[in-house]
């Protein structure tokens, strides 16, 4: 009988075979970057939002939009990146948005996103914010939380899901968020004659003379109380807590947080929500620093740029630094009243490689990925991702294809997209969100 001897396979044989086993293994099956896409984003003007040339939104669109007249009163507050149906991010040079695009291309999302999310769902939302005035004190719901009051209030709460988020930092960035230590929010009831007042002195002395079992009851009745106070009290003794911070020295205005309150005053005046900051965390964050945000977390976000990721959802239960509808009775209930340190609140990167950290906060909907390459390189790889993910260029310059991509540029990726960079320059920052399944 006739034999073939065996051959060992060739060099490049060998490593073909390797690649595509340790693909297999992966589960990731890298491609080459043909169908990368350029996005253009859609800019959203809320009041909240920095005005003219100072919103970084306002900058990074009119970098990849030369015939975009920035107007020096306008605020530019976002920056949208996404297939959200309110707004989905165009397609440059393709006649279609990324909605429809996925809805002719559902393979590109990847089938992690199609089992969990269905088959043309881009389960998140990409941002850039540029704040300049307070946003509302304000709570997600969690998902059974978002069903019932999307069936009971649909005109309000216009979808049934949940609404995490995440917020890395790209300048200085200010935040409320969470329920401060208890023994910070007692000192405060302590030295602050007004919360007294509009509390109740009765809840504050439980809250004051409670152990930790129990604190978290006696802080909710507190809240609750303050929150639910007619307007008349509010203006009241906001206006003489105002009057009284004038008279103080410098240290005991620092420890009374003044400054703070007279600023969210000049903003809302008499609102509740200006002696919100006696209970909330007071967060002071660095460039690259995050947040996350998850359901039943009360917060509000100050001032500052920042990348945002969140689930897509409309669900937000508001009841304070706001014209719009308040909620109380509902943001009372959900809340979560953890009294937990402000370090508690930094949401920290897993480390990928020296160049790429990742921000993967405890939901399926979302992660952060930050690429930072602070040298020029003639190559950079990303890494291939099992999703379908959006990707925004914050400083530097690079080339992929025949795309120049420099500051504001942004780009759709199909899932599991091998995408080389090329003549990266020496600052080169950007962002990519993927779905976290």
């Amino acid at each position: 009988m006739n034999t073939v001897p065996f051959k060992f396979p060739s060099k490049s044989k060998k490593l073909f075979i390797l690649t595509m086993w340790y693909s297999k293994y992966l589960k990731i099956h890298p491609k080459k970057n043909n169908t990368v896409l350029e996005l253009s984003g859609k800019v959203q003007k809320y009041d909240w939002g920095k005005k003219g040339h100072q919103s970084m939104v306002a900058e990074l669109y009119k970098n990849v939009h030369k015939d975009f007249e920035i107007e020096n009163g306008t605020p530019y507050a976002e920056l949208w990146f996404g297939a959200n149906v309110k707004a989905p991010s165009d397609i440059k040079n393709e006649g279609k948005n990324l909605l429809e695009l996925l809805k002719e291309k559902p393979e590109y999302l990847g089938e992690k996103i199609k089992s969990v999310f269905g088959k043309e769902k881009l389960p998140f939302l990409f941002k850039i914010l540029s704040i300049e005035k307070a946003l509302s004190i304000q709570v997600h719901p969690d998902k059974e939380m978002a069903k019932q009051l999307h069936s009971k209030f649909p005109d309000v709460y216009k979808d049934n899901n949940h609404k995490p988020e995440i917020a890395v930092a790209l300048t200085p960035f200010e935040a409320l968020c969470g329920f401060r230590p208890y023994n910070e929010i007692k000192k405060f009831f302590e030295v602050i004659p007004e919360l007294g007042d509009l509390i109740g002195a009765d809840l504050c002395e439980i809250f004051i003379n409670s152990s930790e079992d129990v604190s978290k009851t006696a802080l909710k009745n507190c809240f609750c109380s303050m929150m639910t106070k007619p307007q008349e009290v509010i203006s009241r003794l906001l206006n003489n807590f105002l009057s009284r911070s004038k008279d103080l020295d410098v240290r005991e205005r620092e420890l009374q947080l003044c400054g703070l309150v007279e600023r969210l005053n000049s903003q809302f005046p008499e609102d509740v929500g200006c002696f919100a900051v006696f209970f909330l965390n007071y967060l002071s964050l660095n460039p690259m620093q995050a947040v996350f945000l998850a359901a039943n977390i009360p917060h509000a976000y100050l001032s500052g740029d920042c990348v945002e990721c969140m689930a897509c959802s409309d669900n937000v239960v508001r009841a304070g630094l706001t014209p719009k509808f308040k909620d109380v009775e509902t943001l009372c209930a959900i809340l979560n009243y953890d009294g937990e340190s402000a370090h508690s609140k930094l949401f920290l990167p897993q480390i990928e490689n020296e160049y790429i950290h990742i921000f993967k906060p405890p939901v399926e909907d979302f992660a952060i990925v930050k690429i930072d390459i602070k040298q020029k390189m003639s190559e950079f790889e990303l890494i291939p991702r099992e999703t379908a993910s959006i990707f925004l260029v914050i400083s530097g310059s690079a080339k992929l294809n025949k795309m120049h991509l420099i500051s504001g540029s942004s780009l759709f990726i199909p899932a599991a997209e091998c995408v080389k960079l090329k003549d990266l320059s020496n600052d080169f920052l950007a962002f990519q969100a993927v779905a976290n399944v």
